[in-house]
């Protein structure tokens, strides 16, 4: 069977009128005013977040504010040792000892420490290596193919940290002065000594870093990031328009509560840091915050997140419809999402605690009983489901038994020890009285 031929399609005359076509220039200005409009809008963020850091310092302590106290100090311990090591010393190589007290004044006293030990050590080698080898070959480039080499490879060794590069720099500027002697290597050595000791001592005594405010926030953003997604989740089930898309979401903001965990754990490190060589008279000039989460915190809000991940989980699963398991009905999923709201507004009054009450846990409104009694209530009415269920539906029973067991995970580890406690003791009652005397 042949094919038959396809008829051309109309053609327009030849004095019809062509389409206007764009100059060449045309095209290529709009890219550039394309190109030039992703400047700008970055310009004007950053601009925004400059703005935002700056509100931050007046507002209160903060991270932003600990940045500037430790920009002003590296600023004051360079000028220092200047005056020190050009005025008072009247010593010709000053330039060494603000450029390593610049660099000293790190975020911990103990990192300050374990850095000046290791530039020093850099710097020593540097400038030995560079003096011994221009003594050697008496010109500047073969001293410089004789040091440069070894330096770098010692620049890689671990024990320097990332300090190791400046004995290859410091050779460098050596070799550049001109003349290398014994006074310009011991000037050079004596600076950097000089500036090592003034940048130590000025992060340790004037407001010592101590990192423990960065522990409460970030544990703080914890709990209010996960009651966002638990509220979040309870009012998309209320209103019953989820599908596989809305879960994905879902799954995607639980999920970046493991990078937050994350941000805990650095902030977490930094602060047992902060504290090492910080003896009482360090602590004396700066009295670090009265309370601070313990560690078992941090493991606690990590069981938290992964019960928040395993729920979205489910409920992507069950919004999937290639998949066996299937959702439970609107009616059991309204009643659901008051129970994640209920638990939601515990994360939320949780990471309110940490920033304000710094761990005080008062209830003096009952708020946190009269939320516990509404928490058994629904566990009540979702279990009775759950029975109902059972035998007849199998796959809406396993999806609710999941969404269930994930619930009551979550809310024994959101709510603190103290607030279950009248509903444990009031457990121990009943059973006291049920048995026989």
């Amino acid at each position: 069977m042949t094919r038959a031929p396809q008829s051309p399609g109309p053609t327009s005359p030849p004095d019809a009128p062509q389409e206007p076509r764009g100059r060449p220039g045309d095209r290529w200005r709009a890219a550039v005013r394309l190109l030039a409009v992703r400047p700008v809008h970055a310009v004007r963020a950053e601009a925004a977040r400059v703005a935002r850091a700056v509100r931050a310092v007046g507002r209160g302590p903060g991270r932003e504010r600990d940045l500037l106290a430790q920009s002003l100090k590296a600023a004051g311990a360079a000028l220092l040792a200047w005056v020190v090591a050009k005025n008072l010393m009247g010593d010709p190589m000053a330039l060494m000892a603000p450029w390593v007290a610049l660099v000293l004044v790190q975020a911990t006293v103990y990192s300050s420490l374990r850095r000046a030990a290791q530039q020093c050590t850099a710097i020593c080698a540097g400038t030995l290596l560079a003096s011994g080898a221009e003594a050697v070959t008496g010109d500047t480039l073969g001293a410089l193919a004789i040091c440069l080499p070894l330096l770098m490879l010692l620049a890689n060794w671990s024990r320097f940290g990332d300090q190791g590069v400046y004995g290859a720099t410091t050779a460098v500027f050596t070799l550049a002065a001109g003349s290398v002697s014994a006074a310009s290597v011991g000037h050079r050595l004596g600076q950097t000594l000089l500036g090592a000791v003034i940048g130590v001592a000025v992060n340790a005594l004037i407001l010592p870093p101590i990192h423990l405010r960065d522990v409460r926030d970030n544990l703080a953003a914890v709990a209010r990031e996960t009651g966002d997604v638990l509220c979040a989740v309870a009012e998309e089930l209320r209103d019953g328009e989820w599908d596989a898309r809305t879960a994905a979401e879902w799954s995607r903001r639980s999920a970046r509560l493991e990078h937050r965990l994350e941000t805990l754990h650095s902030a977490r490190r930094w602060s047992r840091e902060s504290l090492r060589l910080m003896d009482r008279p360090l602590r004396a000039l700066r009295r670090p915050p009265s309370y601070v989460p313990p560690d078992s915190e941090d493991e606690r809000w990590s069981r938290i997140t992964g019960h928040v991940r395993a729920l979205t989980r489910t409920l992507a699963i069950a919004a999937d419809e290639d998949r066996a398991p299937q959702p439970p009905d609107p009616e059991v999923l309204v009643t659901y999402a008051k129970l994640l709201e209920l638990i939601g507004r515990a994360c939320h009054a949780e990471g309110d605690r940490l920033l304000g009450e710094r761990g005080e846990r008062t209830d003096a409104d009952g708020s946190e009983e009269e939320g516990e009694r509404d928490r058994r209530e629904l566990h009540h009415r979702l279990q009775d489901v759950l029975r109902e269920h059972a035998g007849r539906e199998t796959a809406r029973t396993t999806v609710l038994g999941s969404l269930l067991l994930q619930a009551e995970s979550l809310w024994a580890e959101a709510v603190p020890a103290a607030v279950r406690a009248p509903e444990r003791e009031a457990a121990a009652a009943g059973r006291t009285a049920a048995e026989p005397e």
